[in-house]
C-alpha cells in the first residue's frame, strides 16, 4: 500500500511549516507568504497599514485544492497577494469558531457558502469582501484572483473609506444577525411539522430529500425513526429504510473497501464527491444501527459492520483514536482511487468472475458516468447497485450463502489490489469532538449487535481525548495531531464527548462513565452556558475573541452542540432522576424555540431530543450483579427491542452499587428480590413493583410503552 499521508509541500516558503494541520502544510510550499492566524499575522498588517486575505479550508477538500494549483502555486498570483495583502490561511477542522463567523460573513453577502471560503478583511479583522473559490482568472461570469486582487489594491490605495465603512456595516449586519431570539416554548405541533418539511422533500424515487446535489444527513434519519417510534407514523419508517437502501446501493458508498463518501453530485446517489469523512461514518453507523433496530433488515447489519470494519482498518491510530478523514483526490484526480475499467477487473478476476463482477456492479467498457470535466465517459466506473423505483433490480443483499460467498470473494480480490494503488492522502489530525460521534455510534452499535470488540474501541478512543487531547490541568482541548494537543475545545468538543460517555454507561453499565458524562456536563455549562438568555455559546468565555460570540442551533454536517446538549441533558436526567437538568433542558429549547419552530426540518436533532422530553419517560433499574445469568436476562429483554428514549440504569451490589446510588438517588431502594436480580420498571420516575421474570418484564415494558404498530 502506498499512502499518501504526509501532506503535500515542497521547501517551505512561508510562515506554515511549523504548523501541525495537514491543510496548512500543504501550503507551506506556495509562494503566498502565508501566515497562520495568530498574532504576529495581525500586528504586521496593522503596521504596513495592509488588508488581509484570509483562506479557509480543509485538507481532503477538492476545490481547496484546485485553487491551490490554479492561484496559490502560482509565482504571478502569489506576486500580486504578497504585495497587496497579509495572507492568513486557516484549517477550518481546527479552528471551526473562525470558520463559523467568517462563514456566516459570506452567506449573508453572497447568499452562499463553502470550501475554499475566501474573505478580505481590515487589519482589525473586519471583513469588506467574501467569497469561496475563485479561479485564476476570470471566466464565466466569475472573477479571477489576477483581476481581483489590483482592483482590491486599487480600492484600498484610493478609498480606503469606502472599504472600512462596507465593513463596518457588514459587522453591524452580523451583530444584529446574531442577537438572540427571545424565549419561546417549543411544542410536538413543530415535530409534526419537521416530518411535514422532510415529507414534501422527499425523493420517492431515488430516497434522501431534495435534489441535487444529496447529502445523507443521517441526523434527519434518526428523527424519523424515532418519530415513527413515538407516532407509529409507518411513512416516516419508510422514507428512511428506502433512503438507506439507495444509499448503501449506490455510488456513495465504497462497496470495495466500505464506508461512505460525503455526499452524491447528483439526485440518484451514483457519482459522489469522493472524501470520506469521518463524522459521516459515525452518524451514518448510528442511523443504520437504529434502522436496523426497527425493522431487522439485513442489508443494515451488513452495512453497519462494514463501516465499523472500515473506520477500524483505515482510520484508527495505533493509540485508538479516530482520524479524521480521507481525500477525494489521488494521482491528481478526483476519484481516481476508487474508479475501476472492465479491462482492470478482468485483469485481476477470472472471465466468469469480472462478467459477474461487471453485471453486479453495473460496469461498462464506455464507463458508467458522465465525467464533468471531459464532458463525457472516459471508460471508468464507479461500482453500484442497479435499482429502480423503491425496489431492486438485483436484490440489496439475497439470502443466498454461494452468492455472498462468490461476492466477499470477487471483493477481496479487487480490495487487494486497489490497496496497491495511490491512496488519497489521509488527514490524520485528531478532533475531540469528531471522535466523540465515533465512540458513541460504536458503542452503540457495539451494543445493538454483541460486538464487545466495537464497545472497547469506543473507550480507547474516549480514553486517548480525555488523557491526551487536554491540556495538564485537565482542561480538554479540540485538536490532537503529531504529538501535540491544542486549541481550546468548542461546545461540540464537550457534548459529542459527553454523549459518548452516555453511549458508553449504557454499553457497559460502568458507572464511572455516567460520573465523567456528569463532570462534563457541570463543567460544558461552567464554561459555555449563557446565563442571561439561555443556550450554549459554542466557544468558551476565556476563548480568543472574534467579531461575535456564536450560538449555534442549525444541524449542518453534523448536529448542532445546542440540540446535542438538549438531548444529553433530557438523559442525565433519566438516568439519575435529578431534575435540574430537565430544567436546563427546558430552558435550551425555550431559548431557541423561534429559530426552531420558523423552519423545524433544519433542527431534527432538537427535535429528536424534545420527542425524548415530551414523550413517556421509561426508566428501568436492573438490580443484580452484572455477569449473573439472572442479570444478563433481564437485560436481554431490553435490548430486544427499538426503545429509543428507554433509561436502563443498573445498579449492581458492593461499591459499584453505592457509586451508582449516589449518582442516581431514585435508586436507592431498587435491591435485588429474595437473592435474584430484579427490574424495575418506572414511568416518569413512578415504579411498578419489581419482576424477577424476563416475560413478565417485557409484558410490563409494553404496557408502559406500547410498540409502534403504524
Amino acid at each position: 500500500m502506498t499512502n499518501a499521508s504526509t501532506p503535500r509541500q515542497s521547501a517551505p516558503k512561508n510562515h506554515l511549516a511549523g504548523e501541525k494541520s495537514p491543510y496548512l502544510l500543504q501550503h507551506a510550499g506556495n509562494p503566498v507568504d502565508w501566515y497562520p492566524w495568530g498574532d504576529e499575522a495581525f500586528a504586521r498588517a496593522a503596521t504596513e497599514s495592509k488588508p488581509i486575505f484570509l483562506s479557509i479550508g480543509y485538507a481532503t477538500c477538492h476545490w481547496c485544492h484546485v485553487m491551490e494549483r490554479e492561484s496559490f502555486a502560482d509565482e504571478a498570483v502569489a506576486r500580486q497577494m504578497n504585495e497587496t495583502f497579509i495572507n492568513i490561511k486557516v484549517d477550518r477542522e481546527e479552528r471551526p469558531d473562525i470558520d463559523q463567523v467568517y462563514m456566516t460573513v459570506c452567506q449573508m453577502m453572497t447568499g452562499g457558502g463553502g470550501w475554499p471560503l475566501t474573505i478580505i478583511m481590515t487589519p482589525d479583522r473586519q471583513p469588506f469582501f467574501a467569497a469561496t473559490y475563485i479561479p485564476r482568472e476570470s471566466r464565466f461570469g466569475r472573477i479571477g484572483m489576477l483581476e481581483l486582487v489590483p482592483r482590491v489594491r486599487e480600492l484600498w490605495q484610493t478609498d480606503r473609506a469606502r472599504a472600512h465603512a462596507s465593513a463596518r456595516q457588514i459587522l453591524d449586519h452580523l451583530r444584529q444577525q446574531d442577537r438572540p431570539q427571545d424565549p419561546g416554548a417549543l411544542d410536538a405541533a413543530a415535530v409534526g411539522a419537521a416530518f411535514d418539511q422532510l415529507a414534501a422533500r422527499y425523493d420517492p424515487v431515488n430516497g434522501g430529500f431534495g435534489d441535487a446535489p444529496k447529502f445523507p444527513s443521517p441526523h434527519n434519519l434518526v428523527f424519523l425513526t424515532r418519530f415513527w417510534r413515538s407516532t407509529g407514523n409507518q411513512r416516516a419508517l419508510e422514507m428512511v429504510e428506502h433512503t438507506l437502501e439507495r444509499m448503501r446501493l449506490g455510488g456513495i458508498y465504497d462497496h470495495i473497501g466500505f464506508g461512505f463518501h460525503r455526499y452524491s453530485t447528483d439526485a440518484e446517489w451514483l457519482v459522489p464527491h469522493f472524501e470520506k469523512m469521518l463524522y459521516d461514518q459515525a452518524m451514518l453507523l448510528a442511523s443504520y444501527t437504529e434502522a436496523w433496530q426497527a425493522t431487522s433488515n439485513p442489508l443494515f447489519e451488513r452495512t453497519v459492520r462494514e463501516i465499523v470494519t472500515y473506520v477500524v482498518r483505515d482510520m484508527t491510530s495505533p493509540e485508538g483514536a479516530f482520524f479524521s478523514a480521507e481525500d477525494a483526490d489521488s494521482e491528481g484526480e478526483e476519484g481516481r482511487f476508487y474508479l475501476w475499467t472492465t479491462d482492470e477487473t478482468r485483469e485481476v478476476l477470472r472471465a466468469q468472475d469480472a462478467t459477474f463482477a461487471a453485471d453486479l456492479w453495473n460496469m461498462s467498457a464506455d464507463g458508467n458516468y458522465t465525467d464533468e470535466i471531459v464532458g463525457g465517459r472516459t471508460g471508468r466506473n464507479i461500482l453500484h447497485r442497479e435499482v429502480s423505483g423503491r425496489g431492486s433490480s438485483n436484490p440489496s443483499i439475497p439470502p443466498d450463502d454461494m452468492f455472498d460467498a462468490r461476492l466477499e470473494n470477487i471483493r477481496a480480490q479487487l480490495f487487494a489490489v486497489r490497496d496497491r494503488r495511490l491512496h488519497p492522502l489521509k488527514d490524520d489530525k485528531v478532533l475531540a469532538d469528531w471522535n466523540g460521534l465515533m465512540a458513541a455510534a460504536l458503542a452503540r452499535a457495539g451494543s445493538v449487535f454483541g460486538e464487545p470488540e466495537w464497545i472497547r474501541a469506543a473507550e480507547r478512543a474516549v480514553a486517548f481525548v480525555t488523557d491526551t487531547v487536554t491540556t495538564a490541568s485537565g482542561r480538554l482541548l479540540h485538536r490532537y495531531r503529531d504529538g501535540e494537543a491544542a486549541v481550546p475545545a468548542f461546545l461540540d468538543d464537550h457534548v459529542f464527548l459527553t454523549t459518548a460517555m452516555l453511549e458508553l454507561y449504557d454499553a457497559t453499565f460502568d458507572p464511572d462513565y455516567l460520573a465523567r458524562a456528569l463532570a462534563l456536563q457541570e463543567t460544558t455549562v461552567e464554561l459555555f452556558w449563557d446565563d442571561e438568555r439561555g443556550g450554549f455559546f459554542y466557544a468558551a468565555g476565556d476563548n480568543e475573541d472574534l467579531l461575535v460570540r456564536q450560538k449555534e442551533i442549525y444541524d449542518g454536517a453534523i448536529p448542532s452542540g445546542n440540540s446535542t446538549a438538549a438531548d444529553n441533558l433530557v438523559r442525565l436526567a433519566h438516568l439519575t432522576g435529578v431534575v435540574e437538568h430537565l430544567d436546563r433542558a427546558h430552558q435550551l429549547f425555550a431559548a431557541f424555540a423561534a429559530d426552531a419552530t420558523r423552519l423545524p426540518s433544519a433542527h431534527t436533532q432538537l427535535m429528536s431530543a424534545f420527542l425524548r422530553a415530551s414523550g413517556t419517560s421509561v426508566e428501568v433499574v436492573v438490580a443484580g450483579a452484572p455477569e449473573a445469568a439472572d442479570t444478563t436476562e433481564l437485560l436481554a429483554v431490553l435490548k430486544d427491542s427499538y426503545r429509543p428514549h428507554m433509561a436502563v440504569v443498573l445498579a449492581p451490589p458492593g461499591a459499584a452499587g453505592n457509586v451508582l446510588r449516589e449518582l442516581a438517588p431514585f435508586t436507592a431502594n431498587h435491591l435485588p428480590v429474595d437473592g435474584k436480580a430484579a427490574a424495575y420498571v418506572c414511568r416518569d420516575f413512578s415504579c411498578r413493583l419489581p419482576t424477577t421474570d424476563p416475560e413478565e418484564l417485557a409484558e410490563l415494558l409494553d404496557e408502559v410503552e406500547p410498540a409502534s404498530d403504524g
